[in-house]
């Protein structure tokens, strides 16, 4: 006879750092998972793992976000193997390693149609079947960035966060009454291969200790943000009080601020 059926959740960039975390974390949680990014070595040996120690039914679906047709070959791909999702993780993302200038426009296409366009697709193909059902969670992997005034030299990474601030507040709103909840996850620094890509590991880590975050945690605090229905939710003590500080300034000051921040962790 089987069993109460598992849930199951998607997760964009699942192959490291906060996308992994969300993976072994809901996969503690007893999900049921599909995990997907470009680096499928990397996914499935995540999944392997999972699979053996959590006895997760983990698939692994190869897909570059960048790829304006991947969202929905992502969702068919999904359907045809049928699962339904109950929890959708727009996690993929990644820094420019210039400025504005500095980057092609190609690189800054690429970059919004991963951090920005993907992810409203992805949203707008899986809520329909969560309504359906009448349960579900989207949950967009945001930043601090997005609270905050922007910075030089990560000028479309911030707007790109605020995009989806506002993009759960509004959906989370169209979504009353029907089961179905938008919560952003809004971390700061990370203990991740971010900064790395990025090409911005040296300089970010002159940053307080204070200020970073375990991948684990972040994962584990947007979870528990996502199933209580939390819209908007700000990782650690450290980066709620940054948050609010830089609200309430006078924005002569919190540009000052950002732009010696800038200037000291980036090349534009």
């Amino acid at each position: 006879m089987n069993g109460p059926a598992r849930p199951v959740a998607l997760i964009t960039g699942a192959s490291a750092g906060i996308g992994r975390a969300f993976a072994e974390q809901l996969a503690i949680q007893g999900y049921d998972l599909v995990l997907t990014a470009r680096r499928v070595e990397r996914l499935e040996a995540l999944a392997r793992e999972l699979r053996e120690q959590r006895g997760a039914r983990v698939e692994v679906i190869a897909a570059d976000l960048a790829d304006p047709a991947s969202p929905a070959q992502l969702f068919e791909a999904v359907r045809g193997r049928g699962l339904a999702v109950d929890m959708l993780v727009n996690n993929a993302g990644y820094g420019l390693h210039a400025g504005y200038r500095g980057t092609t426009w190609r690189e800054n296409a690429d970059f919004l149609q991963v951090m920005v366009t993907a992810v409203a697709h992805l949203t707008h193909l899986f809520v329909p079947g969560m309504v359906e059902r009448g349960r579900g969670q989207i949950v967009h992997v945001a930043s601090i960035a997005g609270l905050i005034h922007g910075a030089p030299g990560s000028t479309l990474y911030a707007a790109s966060k605020a995009f989806l601030v506002r993009f759960a507040e509004s959906l989370s709103l169209e979504l009353e009454g029907t089961g179905v909840t938008a919560t952003a996850v809004c971390p700061g620094y990370t203990w991740s291969e971010f900064h790395d890509v990025a090409g911005t590991r040296e300089r970010v880590s002159r940053t307080p200790r204070l200020a970073w975050m375990s991948a684990e945690t972040v994962a584990r605090q947007g979870i528990a943000a996502a199933q209580r229905g939390q819209t908007v939710y700000v990782n650690g003590v450290f980066n709620r009080a940054v948050a609010m500080a830089m609200r309430y300034l006078p924005r002569a000051t919190a540009r000052g601020i950002m732009r010696a921040q800038g200037r000291r962790y980036r090349k534009f």
